[in-house]
């Protein structure tokens, strides 16, 4: 459970760094729904190949649920990605663990002590691990509320996607319908958003948009990968201790805006993530 969980932070993190990248040439809103095109077609073959049709039943109104909740949530952080540091938005939108802890809470589950101390220093770390710098001007203030609108869209869908299903082949079926609900959704945004007038297209055309095909695909797929995992990681240990370390996402975008974008490291992150990192071991050895 605790690997599953792990990998589904480094492709969420990677992902959120591609999306939030690519946001910045490319109106958000295309690269969502191009992103979770491809993303579709791929789960749509792999549905086919397993059969996994014969799964379809009333649980997959949760994966419907999902399907509409997400795009809202992935535009509004592919958004606030664009405007600010990575290393800001990210851990404000890893509040959005509070959301299936408080349902597993809610529901019985019950950690044992010293896990309880590796959830509460683990969330802590991966808030400072950003170096939240929350004063400056209006334009950063949208940022922060962009950032906790995406927090507590993702929130619900960890909730629903994990009661999606309770097969694997039952859970490919869930992320393709909750894929195609979304592209549905985001594909009509895009529409209206076209005819309005908004731009749609990056600078460059359709030519531009074509030369970033791999990198969008890149981003639908690391997504609906950790989405897989994360629901497996979810259905084999507790909800509470895979949903935080699925959150450690933000350490890989920071590192990775680190690495990439030149961002500078400062000492409170540094310190966030030694706090994750110590709250991960306190949840593993629990």
């Amino acid at each position: 459970m605790v690997a599953l969980a792990l990998v589904t932070s480094l492709l969420w993190g990677l992902a959120d760094f591609g999306g939030g990248l690519l946001s910045r040439r490319t109106p958000a809103l295309t690269v969502m729904v191009v992103s979770q095109s491809l993303a579709t077609v791929t789960m749509g073959s792999i549905v086919v190949a397993t059969g996994a049709w014969s799964e379809a039943g009333p649980r997959l109104w949760c994966a419907v649920a999902a399907g509409l909740i997400g795009p809202g949530a992935v535009l509004c952080y592919y958004r606030a990605l664009a405007r600010g540091p990575m290393g800001v938005v990210s851990p404000l939108v890893a509040t959005a663990v509070a959301v299936p802890i408080t349902v597993a809470l809610v529901l019985g589950e019950r950690p044992q002590p010293l896990q309880y101390a590796g959830i509460g220093i683990a969330v802590v770390g991966v808030l400072l691990a950003g170096g939240p710098q929350l004063r400056g001007a209006a334009l950063q203030r949208r940022t922060v509320a962009l950032a906790l609108v995406a927090a507590a869209g993702f929130g619900a869908v960890l909730v629903l996607i994990v009661q999606s299903a309770t097969t694997v082949r039952g859970l490919l079926l869930a992320l393709f319908v909750q894929r195609l609900c979304s592209v549905a959704v985001g594909g009509g945004a895009l529409f209206a958003a076209a005819r309005r007038g908004a731009p749609v297209l990056p600078e460059g055309g359709r030519r531009a948009l074509a030369g970033t095909l791999p990198a969008l695909a890149f981003v639908g797929v690391a997504d609906l990968a950790g989405n897989a995992t994360y629901a497996l990681a979810a259905s084999i240990g507790p909800v509470t201790i895979a949903a935080v370390l699925a959150s450690l996402d933000p350490l890989i975008c920071a590192l990775a805006a680190r690495g990439v974008l030149r961002e500078r490291l400062r000492l409170i992150q540094a310190a966030g993530a030694g706090l994750a990192m110590t709250g991960t071991l306190l949840l593993a050895s629990g």
